[in-house]
C-alpha cells in the first residue's frame, strides 16, 4: 500500500463502502448492470475480440434511448475492422459553452482462462466484488459514461455545454490501431472540446473497505519501450570466449538498474508532494519538505524513494521487461535483446531518454526506441472550474475523504489530445483495492458498492460540469 495513502487513512472520518451501498436498489442499477455485464463479457483482446462490436452494442443501447444516427458515429479502418470505436454527442443547449469529452477504452488486456480461477470474460459475483477481465480497466468507466449519456436522454436533460462521448480501442497495446488517436489526426471536429474527463484517478481502499483518498489524474508519464540488442560471432560452447552477447546485455541491463533519473516537480506533482508531507509520518514528511526546497537531496531522496509510488512520482523510470536471448543449448549465444519499458516525466523526451540509455548501455549493446513512439503528455493546469466541482462532489458523494491531484506513473491515451490543445483529467470516484484490483494481471475484480457508488459520483460530476 503507498505510504501517502496509509498517511490519509489515518486522519478520515468513518465513511465505508458498505454492502448497502451495492448493486441494483434501483431501476437505473438494473440497467446499468445489464450494459456493463455485455460490455465486460464481450471480449475485446487486440487480435482475439472486437471492440467495433462492443461499440455496437453500445448503440444499439443509446439509440434505444432516442439518440438518432445523426447524434452517434461508429467507426473503424479497413486494416482494422474489428479495432473500432463510437462517439456520441449530446448537444448543449448554449453554444459558446463549448463542449467536454467523455473518455473510455474498450480494449482489455489478454487473459488466459487456464491462469484464472474463473472464466475471465463472464462477469462473476462473488464475496461483495464482480470478477471479470475488463471489470475495472477500462469497462467499469466505459459503462458508467455510456450509461450516463442513456439516463441524460432518457431525463429529458439538455446540459448548457455540450457531452461528447468517445470509446475506443488500443489503449492497452502500443503497437495496435489506436482510436483515440486516429480520431484526434482524422475526425477531430468529432472529439473537440474545452477538457476531457478520462480514467487514471480514482481512489484507495484499506484492506477493510475503507476509503483512504480520492485521486484527481492532472498529468501523466509518457510510455516508451526500447529495444537492448548485443550481437556476437557465437561460436561452440565447450570454447567460450569472454564475448558473450548474453553477458554483455546483463551488463547493459545492470547499469540501467543502477541508474535514478534525476529528480523533477511538476505543478500538480508539487502539490501533491506538499499534501503528502502533511499527512506522512516521520521521517517521511521532513524528507518530502527537504527535496522539494533541493531536488538534488540524495538523502531525502532515499528516505522518500521507499515508497514504490512516491519513488515513480518522482522521475522518470525505465525497467527491463522482456529479454529474448541465444539459439541452441551448446552455442555460445549470437544475439540477446531486451526490452526496456520506460515512463518519461512530462517535459523530458523520448530523444533524451534514448540517449541516456545508450550512454549507459555502452559501446557492445545497441538501443533504439521501438515504434510508434507515443506523444507525451501535456499536464494541464490545476483548473479551479474543474477541481472546485471535483471535490464538492467528492465531499457530497464521500464525505470526509481527501481529494488529492496526482500524476499517474501509469499513461492513457489522453496523451494524444494535445495536439488539439485539450486538458484531459483522470477523475476520482471509482475505489480500488490496496493491490490495484488484478489489474493487467490474474482475476481482476471490482468491490460491488465501489462501482455503484462511483456510478453515482461520476453521473453527477458530469452532468455539474456540463451544466
Amino acid at each position: 500500500m503507498p505510504g501517502y495513502l496509509r498517511a490519509f487513512s489515518l486522519a478520515l472520518a468513518g465513511f465505508s463502502l458498505t454492502p448497502a451501498a451495492a448493486a441494483q436498489t434501483r431501476p437505473d442499477e438494473k440497467a446499468f448492470f445489464d450494459l456493463y455485464k455485455e460490455l465486460v463479457e464481450t471480449n475485446t483482446v487486440v487480435n482475439q475480440g472486437s471492440c467495433t462490436r462492443a461499440a455496437q452494442q453500445i448503440a444499439t443501447r443509446m439509440k434505444a434511448a432516442g439518440y438518432t444516427d445523426k447524434d452517434l458515429v461508429l467507426f473503424s479502418t479497413p486494416e482494422h475492422p474489428d479495432d473500432g470505436g463510437l462517439v456520441a454527442t449530446l448537444p448543449g443547449s448554449d453554444p459558446n459553452k463549448g463542449a467536454m469529452l467523455l473518455l473510455g477504452h474498450l480494449d482489455v488486456v489478454a487473459a488466459k482462462r487456464e491462469d484464472w480461477e474463473r472464466d475471465p470474460f463472464k462477469l462473476i459475483e462473488e464475496n461483495g466484488f464482480y470478477y471479470a477481465r475488463g471489470a475495472v480497466d477500462d469497462k467499469a468507466m466505459s459503462s458508467i459514461w455510456a450509461d450516463a449519456m442513456i439516463r441524460f436522454r432518457q431525463q429529458g436533460f439538455r446540459p448548457k455545454r455540450t457531452i461528447k462521448l468517445a470509446l475506443t480501442c488500443g489503449e492497452e497495446t502500443t503497437f495496435a490501431f489506436n482510436g483515440a488517436e486516429w480520431l484526434a489526426k482524422n475526425r477531430p471536429e468529432l472529439v473537440r472540446a474545452d477538457f476531457v474527463l478520462n480514467e487514471g484517478g480514482g481512489g484507495r481502499l484499506d484492506a477493510r473497505g475503507k476509503p483512504q483518498a480520492l485521486a484527481i489524474q492532472v498529468g501523466e508519464k509518457a510510455a516508451q519501450n526500447f529495444t537492448f540488442l548485443a550481437t556476437n560471432p557465437g561460436g561452440h560452447s565447450s570454447a567460450p570466449t569472454p564475448a558473450n552477447a548474453i553477458y554483455e546485455l546483463a551488463d547493459a541491463l545492470k547499469r540501467v538498474q543502477a541508474y535514478e533519473f534525476p529528480v523533477k516537480f511538476t505543478d500538480t506533482t508539487r502539490a501533491f508532494f506538499a499534501a503528502s508531507a502533511k499527512a506522512l509520518p516521520a521521517p517521511a514528511s521532513a524528507a518530502v519538505k527537504r527535496l522539494m526546497a533541493n531536488p538534488r537531496d540524495a538523502a531525502a531522496d532515499a528516505i522518500v524513494s521507499q515508497d514504490k509510488v512516491l519513488h515513480s512520482t518522482l522521475r522518470t523510470t525505465c525497467v527491463a521487461t522482456l529479454v529474448n536471448a541465444g539459439h541452441a543449448e551448446n552455442a555460445l549465444p549470437q544475439r540477446a535483446s531486451a526490452n526496456v519499458n520506460c515512463r518519461i516525466f512530462p517535459g523530458e523526451t523520448v530523444d533524451g531518454t534514448l540517449a541516456k540509455l545508450q550512454e549507459l548501455a555502452g559501446s557492445k549493446v545497441s538501443v533504439t526506441a521501438n515504434q510508434p513512439v507515443r506523444p507525451i503528455a501535456v499536464p494541464p493546469p490545476l483548473d479551479p472550474a474543474i477541481m472546485g466541482p471535483v471535490k464538492a462532489l467528492a465531499e457530497k458523494h464521500f464525505p470526509g475523504v481527501p481529494v488529492v491531484p496526482m500524476m499517474s506513473t501509469g499513461a492513457t491515451d489522453g496523451v494524444f489530445f494535445g495536439i488539439l490543445n485539450m486538458p484531459v483529467y483522470g477523475v476520482p470516484g471509482l475505489f480500488l483495492e490496496p493491490d490495484l484490483n488484478g489489474t493487467h494481471g490474474l482475476n481482476e475484480r471490482i468491490r460491488v458498492s465501489s462501482l455503484y457508488a462511483g456510478r453515482d459520483y461520476l453521473f453527477d460530476l458530469a452532468k455539474t460540469l456540463a451544466d
